[in-house]
């Protein structure tokens, strides 16, 4: 139903004048007219008994005038809400990422977009690649910061950062005091690890095989903070994002001849979707911060 046909019949009801309403409304008493015509024959039934004081209600006129209200009011809600999210006065942000994005990518990004629309709020996941990879495409979240590739078709992909991945250990172990590792000096040594079949350490594992070497991997973890406390606990070695290196003291990187790994982080969102205000600016915010 027409809205304009609904406010001019509640005009008209509120000052009892069709010649009133149509004053208050800024158009001819014909031109109102036929618009209270159009909802009486969209409605079927009589609104108003015209005399000579001017036009009453009929009684299933004020049933309607009660409902049109209530439509009227809720539909003016409605668009407030919709400007309020425009203006990035509300409005949620659906993200998500893996352990490297949420502890050291996300937060900064987070902080600088809250100190300018601190209406904003966020709905954080913390999952493998993979998993955040799926949730985007099936719509339970918008955006998801994910190591690259991504062979999801559904997904519209944005390059975001490169991330390298550094050998860290112990201050103490005795590899930590030369000025360079070989490749192979790793092959005896233990070592913390991403969990198998994560994005990272795929990239990882695959790196070493191409250089010749097979690892011992004594112990699997989700996160950099818990294998950074595990390497400065146990003395074993590590591969973790050059990124959380200042959260663990105690800790150093070393370097080793021969090896580069990287990995590219990107944004995700679902190819063909409309981003919601807030996710769409804050996209942008985060690829700004990182270029």
């Amino acid at each position: 139903m027409d809205l304009v046909l609904l406010r001019s019949f509640l005009t008209v009801a509120d000052s009892g004048s069709i010649t009133e309403a149509a004053e208050r409304l800024r158009v001819t008493q014909p031109a109102l007219s036929r618009r209270l015509q159009q909802l009486e024959e969209h409605l079927g039934v009589h609104l108003l008994a015209r005399g000579r004081k001017g036009v009453q209600l009929t009684e299933i006129g004020r049933l309607v005038q009660g409902e049109a209200q209530g439509i009227v009011a809720r539909y003016d809600q409605m668009r407030e809400l919709v400007s309020t999210h425009q203006r990035l006065e509300g409005g949620t942000v659906r993200i998500g990422g893996g352990a490297t994005a949420v502890s050291f990518v996300l937060p900064e990004a987070i902080a600088a977009f809250q100190a300018a629309h601190p209406q904003v709020r966020f709905h954080m996941r913390e999952a493998g690649s993979s998993e955040i990879a799926d949730d985007v495409a099936a719509g339970r979240l918008e955006l998801g910061v994910v190591t690259l590739p991504v062979r999801d078709r559904e997904l519209d992909v944005m390059p975001l950062a490169t991330d390298r991945i550094v050998l860290v250990a112990r201050d103490d172990h005795h590899l930590a005091g030369r000025r360079r590792v070989g490749i192979q000096d790793l092959a005896d040594q233990a070592f913390v690890a991403f969990e198998a079949g994560s994005a990272l350490r795929q990239i990882i594992d695959g790196k070493l095989r191409e250089a010749g070497v097979e690892v011992n991997v004594v112990m699997e973890l989700r996160s950099i903070p818990a294998i950074l406390r595990m390497v400065a606990t146990t003395g074993n070695l590590a591969f973790v994002s050059q990124l959380g290196m200042q959260q663990q003291p105690g800790v150093v990187a070393v370097p080793v001849s021969g090896l580069r790994i990287e990995r590219r982080l990107a944004v995700v969102s679902r190819r063909g979707s409309v981003l919601s205000p807030a996710a769409h600016a804050f996209s942008q915010r985060l690829l700004s911060l990182q270029s």
